[in-house]
C-alpha cells in the first residue's frame, strides 16, 4: 500500500502472508510499545481525543477565517466579512453554518513558518504534521524527497504512543486516503523512528461511494474466512519460529507486534462497526452532506465516540476542479481562486465541519474532543498568481509566511482570536507563533507533557525540543 522505498521485500511479502495490504512507514528506531520513554508527570488530560480535519493544498487564510476588509480590493477580493455566534468572529460570508458555531472556536491568526519552511507542499506538510522544522533535504528535493524513517513523528502518533491503548481500536486512523500516494507520498503522517507500530491505520474512502471506506486490515479476501485466516496466522508463527534466532532485532519485535494488532482488527465485529458510517440515520448523513470530506467527518466522529484516541481527516481533492482552480483538486487554489472557493470548496467545508462541532456538542463529546483545523500554509495575500496568468488568473499562489489554525473542543474557551496577522495578512503581527506551539497545544491538550522517545543507547531524547503550547487558548 505505501511507496516507501526503505520497506525491505522479504518485510512486504510476510506483511501480504499476514493480512494483505496494511500500511506501514518504517521499522522501529525505538523500544518496544509501553517502554517508559515519557516523563511520569504530565499536565491532566483536558481532551480523550482529536480529530485533525487537514485542508489539503494549501488554505486561503484571507479569504476564510483571517479575512482583511479594510485591505486594498487587490488583496481582500470580493468577500465580504460577516458576524457569527462570537463577537470577536467575523468570517468569510460563504461560511453561513460556521459563523452559527462560531462560539465554539478558537482562531489562532499569527501562524507563520518565519523562513523555516520550504514553501513547497512537501515541506508545508512535514511541519505541521510533526511540529518539526524542515532539514535541508526538503529544500533541496521538493516534491522528490520521501518519507524517511528518521523523520521527525506525526503529531498523532506521539499521542497514539502516549495514551493507553484501546481494547480493539487502532490508536491513530488517518482517512480518507494517504496524502500524496502513490506519486508523491507526503512526509510528516506517519510514525517514522516512533516505530511501524505507531503508524496511522488508513482508511480509504472514494468520492463516487461516499458510505463505503475501505479498512483493509479489517476486509479480507473472498477466499479467505476466519479460519483460514487463524491457520494463515499460525503458519506464520510457524515461519517466525523457525526464524526465531534471526529475529531479534527491535525492527524485528516491533514488526511482531505490528502483525498481531493486524490479526486482532481482522477478528474483531466491534471494530468494524465502529467503520460503518452507514450505519448513521439518513437525516444526519445529510446534515453534514453526503460527500467523501463530510461522510469522512462523520466517521471521524464515530470513531472518537468509540475512543479512537487520534483521527485525522485529510481534504479529498476533487479531480474535476484541477483546471478549473490550477491545481490537484483541493485547496491549492493557483487560479480562479474565488470561483472555486465560493461554488466548491467552503460549501463543502462549511456544511462538514458545522456538522460535525454541532454533533459533539450536542452528545456531549466536544469537551473532550479537541477539534484542529489546519493546513500546509496560506495563500498569498496579494491575488494573482504567475502560473495562471498574473493578476488576470485571479489565483493565490502559495504563502508560509502567514496562516491560520482552528481549534475547538478538549478544553479550549471559544469564541476567542488569538495573535493577528498585518493589515494585509501576510505576516504575524501580534503573538506570533509557529507550527512546533501548534503541536505543543495538542499535546498539551492531551495530557502529554514531557515528550521523549529511546535513543539508540536507551537514553531518552526529546521528540520535539522547540516550542511551546498557547496556553492562553484554554
Amino acid at each position: 500500500m505505501s511507496d516507501h522505498q526503505y520497506v525491505g521485500d522479504a518485510v512486504s511479502r510476510r506483511t501480504f502472508l499476514a493480512a494483505g495490504s496494511l500500511g506501514f512507514c518504517g521499522l522501529g528506531l525505538t523500544g518496544a510499545p509501553g517502554s517508559p520513554v515519557f516523563a511520569s508527570e504530565r499536565p491532566p488530560r483536558r481532551a480523550k481525543s482529536t480529530i485533525l480535519i487537514f485542508l489539503c493544498g494549501g488554505a486561503s487564510h484571507i479569504d476564510t477565517w483571517d479575512m482583511k476588509p479594510d485591505a486594498p480590493v487587490e488583496y481582500r477580493g470580493p468577500f465580504q466579512s460577516v458576524a457569527t455566534s462570537a463577537p470577536d468572529i467575523r468570517l468569510c460570508e460563504h461560511l453561513p453554518l460556521l459563523a452559527k458555531q462560531a462560539h465554539h472556536l478558537a482562531i489562532v491568526r499569527s501562524l507563520g513558518h518565519f523562513q523555516r519552511g520550504t514553501g513547497d507542499h512537501h515541506g508545508g506538510y512535514y511541519y505541521n504534521l510533526t511540529g518539526q522544522r524542515p532539514d535541508p533535504s526538503f529544500r533541496r528535493l521538493l516534491n522528490s524527497r520521501k518519507p524517511l524513517p528518521t523523520d521527525a513523528p506525526f503529531v498523532g502518533s506521539v499521542v497514539g504512543r502516549k495514551i493507553p491503548p484501546h481494547p480493539y481500536l487502532p490508536q491513530v486512523v488517518s482517512l480518507p486516503k494517504m496524502p500524496g500516494h502513490p506519486n508523491h507520498t507526503r512526509p510528516g503522517q506517519f510514525a517514522a523512528r516512533l516505530g511501524v507500530v505507531h503508524d496511522p491505520f488508513y482508511v480509504y474512502g472514494q468520492p463516487e461511494t461516499p458510505l463505503e471506506f475501505a479498512a483493509p486490515a479489517l476486509s479480507l479476501h473472498r477466499d479467505v474466512s476466519p479460519a483460514r485466516l487463524r491457520t494463515r496466522f499460525d503458519l506464520l508463527r510457524a515461519v517466525d519460529g523457525a526464524q526465531r534466532a534471526l529475529e531479534v532485532s527491535a525492527e524485528a519485535k516491533v514488526f511482531s507486534q505490528y502483525q498481531a494488532k493486524a490479526f486482532s482488527l481482522l477478528g474483531s465485529s466491534d471494530a468494524k462497526k465502529a467503520f460503518e458510517v452507514a450505519r448513521e440515520p439518513e437525516s444526519l448523513r445529510a446534515k453534514f452532506g453526503e460527500t467523501i470530506n463530510g461522510i469522512s467527518m462523520l466517521l471521524a466522529r464515530r470513531l472518537v465516540e468509540a475512543g479512537v484516541p487520534f483521527v485525522t481527516v485529510f481534504w479529498f481533492e476533487d479531480p474535476k476542479l484541477v483546471g478549473k482552480c490550477k491545481s490537484g483538486g483541493g485547496w491549492d487554489t493557483h487560479g480562479n481562486n474565488f470561483n472555486c472557493l465560493r461554488r466548491n470548496l467552503l460549501p463543502e467545508f462549511d456544511r462538514g465541519f458545522a456538522a460535525l462541532l454541532e454533533d459533539l456538542n450536542e452528545r456531549g463529546l466536544l469537551d473532550e474532543t479537541l477539534v484542529m483545523v489546519t493546513s500546509e500554509m496560506g495563500r498569498n495575500p496579494k491575488i494573482g498568481d504567475r502560473r495562471s496568468g498574473g493578476a488576470i488568473g485571479v489565483g493565490r499562489d502559495h504563502w508560509t509566511h502567514s496562516m491560520s489554525t482552528l481549534f475547538a473542543g478538549g478544553g479550549v474557551r471559544g469564541g476567542q482570536v488569538y495573535g493577528a496577522s498585518d493589515r494585509l495578512a501576510a505576516y504575524p503581527e501580534e503573538k506570533p507563533v509557529a507550527p512546533e506551539d501548534i503541536a505543543k497545544t495538542v499535546y498539551y491538550a492531551m495530557g502529554i507533557d514531557d515528550v521523549f522517545e529511546n535513543g539508540p543507547d536507551g537514553r531518552p531524547l526529546p521528540i520535539l525540543e522547540h516550542g511551546a503550547p498557547i496556553l492562553d487558548l484554554f
